[in-house]
């Protein structure tokens, strides 16, 4: 079954009727693993959900470490969160890296959706930080054309200190312009051609056209003695991240923004999944610390155009 089949009640009704075990441990369509009643709250509707609750022996089975209430909270559906919980899913039961379901809700959009208990110190003080910080970065950003756009957020130094690092040089107004008129004309030495702005928090490195500045040979030297989160919005294959740490790359093909909740991630890292899913520019600059006050170091003009020296000399 395929992502919207899980809001088709018809479907879900007739596979269960002809003996789909609801409880089945592993499930699988398009290459995710899971249970029924996980996929049909995330994917799914509240018609479907409570069908799918009326047949299963627990309402809180856990699957990967998280219960399909947890699964329904981190996609947003608060309409199948609803349903789960009527039917006594549990909010506060702990799960990943401390987290519950409920504690999750406070950070995302309906904050009231389950009722705190007496005594629960809800989120602390940095979490409600992290959280109010997520939403004012998100809407700076805004809306722009993020497909074939390649960046490498640093922390902590300068777009003159990036350029140092990376042995470029100014490049020439008229070869920049010929670029962004037609990146395609000359592709290959569009490459060589990077944009850098200081930013709050330190510098960013853009290229609109190409995927240098997530690669090793730029996030490396970046990074050293700091870190440096990179992505590239490729069309064919989605966002593709790097992160780099003190000169060695430290993950590379991530999925920034890709709604990765898994039970390795640190609560930290659980929190920024949920709040920049969706939002892959956004997560590579808080991830390194950069508090953009608009999109223009993103989405141009830089603050200035270099040139990276040729790689193959």
């Amino acid at each position: 079954m395929g992502g919207s089949s899980w809001a088709d009640l018809a479907q879900v009704r007739a596979r269960l009727d002809a003996g789909a075990d609801p409880n089945s441990g592993v499930y699988s369509f398009g290459g995710y693993d899971g249970r029924p009643l996980h996929f049909a709250a995330e994917w799914g509707n509240p018609e479907t959900v409570t069908e799918l609750v009326g047949r299963v022996d627990d309402v809180d089975a856990e699957y990967d470490d998280r219960t399909a209430l947890w699964a329904a909270v981190f996609a947003h559906r608060s309409d199948n969160a609803r349903v789960l919980a009527a039917a006594g899913a549990d909010p506060w039961r702990p799960m990943m890296a401390g987290w519950s379901p409920g504690r999750l809700a406070l950070a995302g959009p309906e904050p009231g959706m389950f009722p705190l208990p007496t005594g629960h110190p809800g989120l602390f003080p940095a979490e409600t930080a992290a959280v109010a910080e997520a939403r004012r970065l998100i809407s700076a950003l805004g809306e722009f054309e993020q497909e074939g756009l390649a960046l490498a957020c640093v922390a902590g130094i300068t777009a003159a200190e990036a350029a140092r690092r990376l042995h470029a040089r100014p490049a020439d107004d008229a070869a920049v312009a010929a670029i962004l008129a037609d990146p395609c004309s000359d592709f290959d030495g569009s490459l060589q051609i990077v944009g850098l702005s200081d930013v709050p928090g330190g510098c960013v490195v853009t290229q609109p056209w190409g995927y240098v500045p997530a690669t090793p040979e730029v996030a490396g030297p970046l990074s050293v003695g700091t870190v440096c989160y990179g992505m590239a919005a490729n069309p064919k294959s989605g966002n593709q991240g790097i992160v780099a740490r003190d000169g060695a790359i430290e993950d590379s093909d991530t999925n920034p923004g890709g709604c990765d909740a898994g039970g390795h991630l640190t609560s930290e890292e659980i929190l920024a999944e949920y709040l920049y899913q969706g939002h892959a520019v956004a997560y590579c600059c808080a991830a390194a610390g950069l508090r953009l006050p608009d999109v223009r170091a993103v989405a141009g003009p830089p603050d200035t155009w270099v040139r990276l020296p040729n790689q193959d000399s």
